[in-house]
C-alpha cells in the first residue's frame, strides 16, 4: 500500500498499477515440467536401446492377430451379403399412380380427411420410422404423397366452391 496511513482512492489505484507492473515484468513460469530437447537429446544420443528383437516380436504378434480379425470380419461381411441376396426386399413403390392409390385419394373430401390420410401415410413412411437403407426412398415417397395430398385438396375445395 500507499506511504499514507489512510489511503485515499488514488493511492490504491496507484498501488494497484505497481502491483501489475510487477507481475507483467516476471516471466511466465513453464507449464511443463520437463524440458523437450533434453528429452530429444537422449533419444537420439543412442543411449536409450529398444530390443529390435523384442520390438518385431510384439509387430509380429500384432499383425497376425489383426489379420485374423481381418479375415473374420470379411467372412461375416461375406455371409451378411449372402443372406441379403436370398432376402430380396420388396421396397416400396414411388410411383405416383401406386402411391395414389395406397392414400385412397377417393374416400376423401373434407380438408380433415385429408390431413388424416397425411398423417397415416407418414406415420408408415416417414424417412424418420424407416430403416437407414430406405430413407431416400421414404423421402422421395412422403413429397409424392404430399404432392398428391394437395393437389386433391385444391381439387376438392374448387369443387367445393361450384
Amino acid at each position: 500500500m500507499g506511504t499514507n496511513t489512510d489511503p485515499d482512492f488514488a493511492s490504491l489505484i496507484d498501488d494497484l498499477f505497481v502491483a501489475r507492473k510487477a507481475v507483467e515484468e516476471t516471466p511466465p513460469r513453464p507449464s511443463v515440467p520437463f524440458d523437450y530437447l533434453s528429452v530429444a537429446d537422449e533419444l537420439y544420443s543412442g543411449r536409450i536401446k529398444v530390443a529390435s528383437d523384442v520390438a518385431a516380436a510384439e509387430y509380429r504378434e500384432a499383425s497376425e492377430t489383426f489379420e485374423a480379425g481381418f479375415a473374420a470380419l470379411l467372412a461375416s461381411l461375406d455371409a451378411l451379403a449372402s443372406e441379403r441376396a436370398e432376402t430380396a426386399e420388396e421396397l416400396p413403390p414411388i410411383d405416383p399412380e401406386a402411391i395414389a392409390r395406397e392414400l385412397d385419394l377417393a374416400t376423401a373430401r373434407a380438408s380433415a380427411d385429408f390431413s388424416r390420410l397425411r398423417r397415416n401415410f407418414a406415420f408408415h413412411n416417414h424417412p424418420d420410422r424407416v430403416a437407414p437403407h430406405l430413407r431416400q426412398r421414404a423421402m422421395v415417397r412422403m413429397q409424392v404423397a404430399n404432392m398428391l395430398i394437395d393437389d386433391a385438396k385444391r381439387r376438392a375445395a374448387k369443387a367445393g366452391k361450384r
